[in-house]
């Protein structure tokens, strides 16, 4: 399996998981405004699944498509952060899952953009107008909720100290990593971490939320050693339609 292959599924799978977690607050979000706003966060996701998988099966040259990377396999072949897969929980789980995964995922496509590999440089040139949106609007959400009422206060704190142990996982270096960053294609994860803890903490000033003190970091997921209960079940439902119809099409 060549690095780069492993690297856009990392990516790819992501926004896929995240997308489809976020997919599941349409019709359930706490206003309308809301509803829309989260349905278009994830269409940008899987927009962005799409190229990074698309890729992925260019790269493996096995004859595979990008739906069949996303519909065709189980969770121990998925290579997304631990934190995308995490439960919606209440609306602040929601927002603070995706503003710190919009920390990292702004991060790394801020340095993918000079990317040695032009195909995985045009996508990150696409999706970083996505990506900064994203994070502008999920760091305006953890700010007002998190100065806002007492309950929104607590219920955020409460959100930031479950998520923040899965927060760690996307700055861990593997010989992955290591290759494609001696290569120009991307960064090394170690090399992100100052500038994501800055851009966080900026934020949770202005929001009156005190940041964990432990460093404390699940891993497994990115690289596949381990996932969560709740990533199987999420592809039991979002596999299902292709798992009991193999190559049904519109």
């Amino acid at each position: 399996m060549s690095a780069l292959f492993e690297f856009c599924l990392r990516m790819g799978d992501n926004t896929l998981v995240l997308g489809h977690r976020v997919s599941e607050w349409c019709g359930h979000a706490p206003v309308l405004e809301e509803d829309i706003a989260l349905a278009n966060t994830a269409l940008d996701l899987i927009g962005q699944t799409q190229m990074w998988l698309g890729l992925a099966a260019d790269v493996e040259g096995q004859g595979r498509s990008a739906d069949d990377l996303a519909f065709l396999r189980d969770a121990w072949d998925f290579r997304n952060l631990l934190l995308v897969e995490q439960p919606n929980g209440d609306f602040g789980v929601t927002m603070m899952r995706q503003f710190l995964f919009d920390a990292w995922h702004l991060g790394q496509l801020e340095t993918l953009i000079d990317s040695a590999d032009d195909r995985v440089s045009a996508i990150a040139q696409k999706a970083i107008k996505e990506v900064t949106y994203h994070f502008d609007r999920s760091s305006g959400l953890v700010i007002g909720l998190g100065d806002g009422s007492d309950e929104s206060h607590a219920r955020m704190q409460t959100a930031l100290d479950l998520l923040w142990p899965f927060a760690g996982e996307g700055f861990e270096a593997d010989a992955t990593d290591l290759e494609l960053a001696g290569a120009g294609i991307a960064p090394n994860p170690a090399g992100l971490r100052a500038a994501f803890d800055a851009r966080v903490e900026q934020v949770l000033q202005r929001a009156t939320l005190s940041l964990p003190e432990s460093r404390f970091a699940h891993r497994g997921g990115r690289t596949g050693a381990r996932h969560s209960e709740h990533l199987g079940h999420m592809l039991a439902t979002m596999q299902v339609l292709q798992r009991s119809y193999p190559g049904a099409t519109w």
